[in-house]
């Protein structure tokens, strides 16, 4: 058995065996191995201020922990519509209408807010219907499984954990997993053109959760309909940021905010496109946009609409308010976004300091060039005033090893000034000049 701070695993160990010895040599190799894995993860969580911190307070982005004020580049809010004052002022209205939470599952009955969420959101996303869900963790459990059927799932390597654990829960429904090279269309050909149990499903992101980058979706969404396939997308992170192209865009991330597919240019043939409300519009809610006919399905086939429980009301109200602002103002918010974001990987690239994101979308991941100083770097950008998603494996690649910076409309341009200051002290003190795997590309 590993070490862990505080005997965490040895206390944990003797919790769930009970003293049982035999139950206690078969759940130490589990537990070792899983330990194992997560070694690194687990050793920031108990020792490093910026991993499972207590958030005593928020001014705006600004957050508290303890008695440090820090500059939040951790929130996934993109749009700021968490701060937005329009959004909290018109939640009232809905909970006096509405109650603090609809406590039917939705099969059984289904506030007519959420008919009024999957009507706009079809025509923002423009595919033929969508259906909404508490989570996409919900959403990948139960639609996977369904579409996967006793067929063979195509799984992205580095598609993220939760389509990855959904993967995993229809195996125990008779699918097999086959993994491909991360965007990579051609080793996905490859195994597609092996004989392999039908229906075939696709899975992979879109905007990736660590890279910030986009795949080349038009040529996975030919390899799915040249070969009867389903590609299934979850783009929690583009969702809100990036949209369809226009002439009069104020940036290159589009307008309308309505996702991959439409700012690729693509169609919903052959394509599921699953999102959230919890990045973009900060709400806890998300959807999948389908077919009728499989919307049908999954109202009975997918588990969490049948049987668990609904967002909460506050939450169905931002969404609906999200969809007015994001109409009002959307597109201006997008465009400080790209600009704040900009500024940020501009410096880096003056620095010399790499990163694997070549989209320019608002996720910086910044890996460390000794992945040991994670834990100084980690401290450096805490007393400064900074504070970021640290990057432990198996989060990321060991080569990877390092923090993740979100920009938000909300960051004031003097959080952009002290998160520059601050990535150039990195730079001088730890030589950051890193070479990931994809920051060549």
């Amino acid at each position: 058995m590993m070490s862990l701070p505080g005997s965490m695993a040895q206390r944990l160990l003797q919790r769930v065996t009970n003293n049982d010895q035999q139950l206690r040599r078969h759940t130490d190799q589990w537990l070792s191995r899983w330990l194992t894995t997560t070694a690194d993860l687990a050793r920031l969580q108990c020792a490093h201020r910026m991993v499972d911190a207590v958030i005593d307070e928020i001014d705006g982005r600004d957050i508290r922990i303890g008695s440090q004020w820090l500059a939040d580049f951790a929130s996934c809010n993109y749009l700021g519509f968490d701060l937005d004052s329009s959004i909290i002022d018109a939640v009232p209205e809905y909970l006096a209408k509405w109650g603090t939470h609809p406590s039917w599952s939705r099969l059984l009955g289904s506030p007519i807010l959420y008919e009024q969420i999957e009507h706009e959101l079809t025509d923002l996303l423009g595919c033929e219907d969508s259906l909404v869900l508490p989570t996409i963790t919900h959403i990948h459990m139960s639609v996977i499984p369904v579409l996967a059927a006793e067929g063979t799932i195509f799984l992205d390597r580095r598609a993220h954990k939760t389509i990855y654990d959904g993967a995993m829960a229809a195996t125990g429904h008779g699918a097999s997993i086959l993994r491909f090279d991360h965007d990579d269309p051609s080793d996905l050909e490859r195994m597609l053109r092996k004989r392999t149990a039908a229906p075939h499903l696709i899975c992979m992101d879109g905007v990736n959760s660590m890279t910030g980058n986009a795949p080349p979706l038009s040529e996975f969404a030919e390899l799915a309909r040249r070969y009867n396939a389903i590609l299934y997308v979850d783009d929690a992170h583009g969702f809100g940021v990036i949209g369809e192209r226009a002439d009069d865009e104020p940036c290159p991330y589009g307008r309308k905010g309505n996702s991959i597919v439409r700012h690729l240019g693509e169609s919903y043939e052959n394509v599921i496109l699953v999102g959230g409300f919890s990045k973009a519009y900060s709400s806890l809610l998300a959807f999948i946009a389908c077919p009728s006919d499989l919307k049908q399905i999954l109202k009975t086939a997918a588990p969490p609409y049948l049987y668990s429980g609904p967002s909460p009301v506050a939450s169905l109200a931002t969404v609906i308010e999200g969809f007015r602002v994001n109409r009002e103002q959307g597109d201006e918010l997008r465009g400080d976004l790209y600009r704040k974001t900009a500024r940020v990987l501009d410096h880096m690239r003056g620095l010399g300091m790499a990163t694997p994101n070549r989209c320019g979308y608002p996720i910086i991941e910044i890996p460390v060039a000794e992945s040991e100083n994670i834990d100084e770097v980690g401290d450096h950008l805490f007393d400064s005033g900074i504070y970021a998603t640290m990057a432990a494996y198996p989060l990321v690649p060991r080569d990877e090893v390092g923090f993740r910076i979100q920009v938000t409309s909300a960051n004031p341009d003097h959080h952009i000034d002290r998160l520059c200051k601050t990535l150039t002290e990195l730079t001088d003190r730890f030589a950051e000049r890193p070479t990931p795997r994809e920051a060549a590309a």
